[in-house]
C-alpha cells in the first residue's frame, strides 16, 4: 500500500468502519445480477429478470435518498439498523415467493421495498469527510472507496453468478443479504467515527437538490447508470448465446478491474486540473470507449473492450463525489451523495429493463447499442450543463468555505470557469 493510502488509516477507527463498509456494499454487485441470473434460470425469460432487477434499482432510487436524509438528521446508528432489517426481510420474502412459484406481482412488491437501505459506501464516505475535510487526504480516501466499489464489482458477480449456476438459483441473492446484514450492523457499531447528526439542516427541506450542479450530476449519472445496467444484462445474455453463461461473471469482473486499477493510480495523484474539467474528461472517455463492444465477436474480446471502457469509471466517480462535497452543506452530505447515487441507480433500472427487452427481441449483440447511446447522452448532458458544475453558496450571500478534496476552499475561484464556460 503506497504512502497516501497508509496515511488515511492513521485515524482511530478508520480501519473498522472501512472494512464494515466493504462487506456491507457487496449487495451492490451481487443482488441485481443475482436476480437476473436466478430468474433467467427459473423462468427462462430475460424480460422478467431485467424488470425485477430494474424495480430493485428503482426502489433504491426512490427510497434511499429519504433514508439518507434521516441519517443526516438523526445519525447513522438510529436509522441504518432498521433500514437494513427491512431490506433483508424484503429480499428473503422475494426468494421464498420465487421458490413457491408465486404470481409475478408479489415478486415486484417485495423488491419495491428492498431499496430502503442507502449505499453503505456513502455512509463511509461521510465518515471520511468528517476525518479529512481539511486535508488533501480526503481525495485519497474517496479514491480508496471507489477502488473497493470496483473490487466489490469484481468479486460480487463471480460469487453471485457462480453460486446461482453451480449451487442453486437463489444462492447469489441469499449471500448478498447476508453480507448486507453483517456489514450494516458492524458499521452501526462503530460509534466513535459516526458523523454527528444535523437536525437543523435536515428540517429545512430538501436543500441538497437546490444546487444546480448536483442536478447536473444526477442527470449525468442517470445516463451512466443506463450504461451499467444494460452492460450487466446484455453481458449475461451474450455469454448465454455463446453457450458459456457462467463466464459472464469473469467478463463483468474485467469491467470492474479496469476501474479498480484506474482508481488505485488516481488515488496516489494530486490532480492539477479542476474537478469540473476532470469530470468532463472522464465522461468523454467513457462515451468513446463504450462503443467498443459493438464490434466484438466473442467473450474474451468483450472482456477486453469492457476493461478499456471501465478505466474512466473510478476517476469520474471520485471527482463527482468531490463536486458533491462542494455543492451541499456539511449537514446534508450523505443526502447529496445519495442523490447522486440515485441518478445512477435510476439509470441502472432503466438500462437493465430496456436491455432485457432488446435482448429478447434482437439478441445480445444488438442490445450493446443501448449502453453506447446512453454514454453519448451522458457526455452531451455534462457538456451542455457544464456551467452549473461550480460550487454554490451554503447560504444566501455566504461563500462556501468548506475545503475541497484537493485541499483548497470551495469559495476560491475555479480556474476552469473561464476555460470551459
Amino acid at each position: 500500500m503506497t504512502s497516501p493510502y497508509r496515511s488515511i488509516f492513521q485515524a482511530p477507527g478508520a480501519k473498522a468502519f472501512f472494512l464494515a463498509g466493504v462487506v456491507g456494499r457487496m449487495p451492490l454487485s451481487m443482488l441485481g445480477i443475482g436476480i437476473v441470473t436466478m430468474m433467467s434460470q427459473v423462468s427462462g425469460r430475460y424480460d422478467i429478470a431485467g424488470a425485477l432487477s430494474a424495480v430493485l434499482a428503482l426502489s433504491g432510487a426512490v427510497l434511499a435518498p429519504y433514508t439518507s436524509r434521516l441519517v443526516d438528521r438523526r445519525g447513522q446508528r438510529r436509522v441504518l439498523g432498521p433500514a437494513v432489517a427491512v431490506t433483508v426481510l424484503a429480499v428473503l420474502a422475494f426468494l421464498v415467493l420465487v421458490d413457491l412459484d408465486a404470481p409475478d406481482w408479489t415478486l415486484f412488491v417485495c423488491l419495491a421495498a428492498a431499496g430502503v437501505t442507502p449505499s453503505l459506501g456513502n455512509m463511509t464516505r461521510a465518515r471520511w469527510s468528517e476525518l479529512y475535510r481539511d486535508s488533501p487526504l480526503m481525495h485519497t480516501a474517496f479514491s480508496l472507496e471507489s477502488v473497493f466499489d470496483e473490487v466489490v464489482f469484481i468479486v460480487g458477480p463471480i460469487l453471485s453468478i457462480g453460486l446461482c449456476t453451480v449451487w442453486f438459483p437463489a444462492a447469489g441473492p441469499l449471500l448478498a443479504v447476508v453480507f448486507l446484514a453483517v456489514g450494516g450492523y458492524l458499521l452501526v457499531a462503530q460509534r466513535a467515527t459516526e458523523p454527528p447528526p444535523h437536525p437543523q439542516e435536515g428540517n429545512s427541506g430538501p436543500s441538497a437538490l437546490r444546487s444546480p450542479g448536483l442536478k447536473v450530476l444526477i442527470s449525468t449519472f442517470a445516463a451512466i447508470g443506463v450504461v451499467f445496467g444494460a452492460v450487466d444484462v446484455t453481458t449475461v445474455a451474450f455469454a448465454d448465446e455463446q453457450g458459456r453463461k457462467a463466464a459472464a461473471s469473469l467478463v463483468l469482473a474485467a469491467y470492474a478491474l479496469g476501474s479498480c486499477v484506474a482508481g488505485i493510480v488516481f488515488g496516489t495523484l494530486r490532480p492539477r486540473r479542476p474537478p469540473r474539467q476532470r469530470f468532463l474528461l472522464g465522461v468523454g472517455f467513457l462515451a468513446v470507449t463504450t462503443l467498443l463492444p459493438l464490434w466484438v465477436g466473442n467473450l474474451w474480446l468483450l472482456a477486453a473492450a469492457l476493461f478499456v471502457s471501465s478505466l474512466a469509471v473510478a476517476p469520474t466517480l471520485v471527482t463527482a463525489m468531490s463536486l458533491v462535497e462542494r455543492f451541499v452543506p456539511r449537514g446534508q452530505l450523505t443526502e447529496g451523495m445519495t442523490w447522486t447515487s440515485t441518478g445512477l441507480t435510476l439509470g441502472v433500472s432503466i438500462g437493465a429493463s430496456a436491455a432485457g427487452v432488446l435482448v429478447d427481441s434482437f439478441g445480445a449483440r444488438t442490445a450493446f447499442a443501448l449502453p453506447a447511446a446512453a454514454a453519448v447522452v451522458a457526455l452531451l448532458v455534462a457538456l451542455l450543463c457544464r456551467r452549473w458544475l461550480r460550487p454554490v453558496p451554503e447560504a444566501p450571500g455566504t461563500p462556501v468555505q468548506a475545503p475541497r478534496a484537493d485541499g483548497h476552499t470551495s469559495a476560491e475561484r475555479d480556474p476552469d470557469q473561464d476555460q470551459l464556460a
